[in-house]
């Protein structure tokens, strides 16, 4: 697929796009979000290409880089960061996007490259990708003798944290983990107020091709076709998105019929709809109003009555204490980088210790809220020891007026259960990471 036609000053609308993605990300934005916004103009089939284009190099940033690295004079540090950018982005499509001549990727980033920083760079970055294209049977780049650079290099991932996995899992699944965070998410949805097989039905009388999804009772797996927000079943609320792995923390949490339920760190909004399902009320609360925006949207769009988004901060919640807390907390992100590749560019070694101080503060002020017999359900999507069974222990360990529960046998699969935890890891489960621990308060 050729990015359509659409032009500014010579260069299709969808690089244009692409170049201003990655202008967001150095500033310290989230991909899906820039993405979200910078989208708009865009048609529906520029939109897949241009996130081909963006999420595929951020996935094989480390080998482009390799790449470009021999073939820049003085190395990339001597380049403007927006240019490295843009050559990253012209080497992407030489290399991976098929559907994309030569000609047309060489061409098209030379003319973004002189329209943002002048004739002097588009002639560097013309001479760099004609030579990239010419030298295509040359371009691999030596393997490290040192085996855990050599997997950062071939699946760009940073070294140390390929080092703790290794260390954790080997280097089997770790390399099973990698590949894994290299390839494209698929899309799940959740039916709402329509069962299972209509929905399948529906989907596939619009040209979506359906699937099973792996552990998630009712999930979907929809691929081909149509952008799913344009499709009928979406505009009329009968399904939203939601990974089997967020799904599983639900369905492990157990929520009793009819409870009320607080979830304080409930943006996007995917499991406070979901527990919506079953709970009399959901107070779904946020410290970004931002980030509440999609639930709110979602919310109207499903029609969830007993769903009351709040702005609030989870360290200091505004609320009486209720039968079920949900935190769902902020956290490195570590299960989710197949669908967030710009995280494994952002995380420091360091935010695993700034993660956990916030995760343990905002246990502590959770567990006031809830309810004597009520239910505290932590959980992250995080795959880092820290900042899952440490947090959970710890907070055990000084509150011994809770204790671990295990939900009821058949919640969920098995295998999936931990020392009464639910641990899913996307290298043996086939979806996302998430952690959850069942708290029971006893008095």
């Amino acid at each position: 697929m050729n990015a359509t036609a659409t032009t500014i000053g010579g260069v299709t609308a969808a690089r244009a796009v692409a170049a201003e993605v990655c202008v967001d990300l150095r500033r310290g934005d989230f991909l899906d979000q820039s993405f979200e916004r910078r989208i708009g103009p865009l048609d529906a089939r520029d939109r897949r290409w241009t996130r081909e284009l963006v999420y595929g190099m951020l996935r094989h940033r480390a080998i482009i880089d390799a790449i470009l690295s021999e073939r820049v004079r003085g190395g990339l540090v001597r380049l403007d960061p927006d240019v490295i950018d843009l050559l990253r982005l012209g080497v992407y499509q030489l290399l991976y996007m098929g559907s994309v001549p030569a000609y047309a990727a060489i061409a098209q980033t030379v003319e973004l490259a002189k329209r943002r920083h002048g004739l002097g760079a588009s002639k560097l970055v013309n001479a760099v990708l004609r030579r990239t294209d010419r030298e295509r049977e040359q371009l691999t780049p030596a393997t490290p003798g040192d085996a855990i650079e050599a997997l950062a290099l071939k699946y760009s991932h940073p070294r140390w944290l390929i080092a703790r996995w290794v260390e954790r899992w080997g280097e089997q699944d770790t390399e099973r983990l990698l590949t894994l965070n290299n390839a494209e998410a698929p899309i799940v949805i959740r039916p709402l107020g329509i069962v299972r097989e209509q929905l399948e039905a529906t989907m596939e009388a619009a040209g979506v091709h359906v699937a099973e999804a792996p552990y998630a009772r009712d999930s979907i797996a929809i691929s081909g076709g149509t952008t799913f927000t344009e499709l009928g079943a979406f505009k009329k609320g009968l399904f939203f998105v939601q990974d089997p792995a967020a799904t599983l923390v639900t369905q492990y949490a157990a929520v009793p019929e009819g409870s009320t339920v607080a979830d304080l760190c409930a943006a996007p909004g995917g499991k406070a709809l979901e527990l919506s399902r079953s709970a009399g009320t959901v107070v779904a609360s946020d410290k970004s109003f931002g980030r509440l925006q999609r639930l709110i949207a979602n919310q109207r769009r499903l029609e969830s009555v007993n769903l009351l988004p709040m702005v609030g901060d989870a360290r200091n919640p505004a609320i009486s204490p209720v039968d079920v807390v949900l935190i769902d907390v902020p956290c490195t992100g570590t299960g989710t980088f197949r669908r967030h590749p710009d995280a494994r560019w952002r995380i420091k070694v360091s935010d695993i210790a700034v993660m956990s101080a916030l995760q343990k503060q905002i246990v502590r002020a959770a567990a006031a809220v809830v309810k004597k017999g009520g239910l505290l359900i932590y959980s992250t999507c995080s795959l880092e020891p820290e900042e899952n069974d440490a947090q959970v222990d710890s907070f055990l360990s000084e509150n011994l007026n809770f204790v671990l529960e295990p939900p009821v046998e058949g919640t969920v699969a098995p295998e999936l259960v931990d020392g009464g935890r639910l641990r899913v890891l996307p290298h043996r489960h086939g979806t996302d990471g998430a952690f959850a621990a069942r708290l029971r308060r006893v008095s």
